[in-house]
């Protein structure tokens, strides 16, 4: 069986009681091909309520959480109380999260470890930032960091991960990897997966691809054979969201 295309909107911090009515409202009217897997990664503070007024072809996500069930850690969401509310998916180890807020290979890996433990699906974000690539040191880079999550989760957990590659030189900066070179990458995570983990678990694992996914852009990218969807962030907040939603059956 294929990989199923999987395509998310991350908000990040945005959004307000109106702006997520009229979110909403385009992702009812859609259509949203069946044949796409489609969440939105949303603020804690709105959570529920979008929970409740989504489409039900729509699975919503938090935006982090933390390794731990409860404790004194000032801020933090722990994924019980994602459950407790219905939340059951969290996307994990953004480069927001990484280089603005200092989170480490480890720390990602133990989140992503206590998240999937307690039946949260987990989408892990991996990626080099610009100096980075420019110093060939693309592959290094996002190999470490699939080391350190796959050095705190089993084989079984493999099918409760979707994988985000994201060019940190991508990111709201209007710049988009060419079709060729996030293939490269994706390949190579893929191959990673296959001598690290598993060869059947690198053949069903699904890599997103999440550096500033337009309506123009998604078309030639979702068309690589090792890209099964886009994690996308301002475009989700707009109905062009739909055109990417549809990437692949366009």
């Amino acid at each position: 069986m294929g990989r199923k295309f999987i395509v998310g909107g991350n908000w990040k911090m945005n959004g307000s009681k109106k702006s997520i009515c009229e979110i909403l409202g385009f992702l009812k009217k859609g259509p949203i091909c069946p044949d796409v897997e489609v969440f939105i990664g949303v603020p804690f503070v709105y959570l529920e309520e979008v929970a409740k007024n989504k489409p039900d072809n729509v699975i919503v996500a938090a935006e982090n959480c933390y390794k731990v069930p409860s404790g004194a850690f000032t801020g933090e969401v722990s994924p019980a109380m994602l459950l407790d509310i219905g939340v059951n998916w969290v996307i994990l180890g953004h480069s927001e999260r990484r280089h603005i807020f200092g989170e480490s290979d480890c720390l990602i890996g133990e989140k992503c470890k206590h998240a999937i433990e307690n039946g949260m699906t987990v989408v892990a974000c991996v990626g080099e930032t610009l100096d980075e690539r420019e110093g060939g040191k693309t592959n290094e880079v996002i190999f470490r960091q699939l080391k350190a999550i796959a050095d705190h989760i089993g084989k079984e957990c493999w099918s409760k991960i979707v994988l985000a590659y994201e060019p940190v030189w991508a990111i709201g900066s209007g710049k988009t990897a060419t079709p060729d070179q996030a293939q490269e990458v994706h390949q190579s995570i893929r191959c990673w997966v296959k001598e690290n983990v598993g060869k059947d678990i690198g053949e069903a694992i699904r890599i997103q691809y999440g550096g500033s996914v337009t309506g123009k852009s998604c078309g030639e990218l979702s068309k690589k054979p090792d890209i099964d969807g886009f994690l996308v962030g301002g475009a989700s907040l707009k109905p062009e969201f739909i055109t990417i939603v549809n990437a692949k059956s366009s």
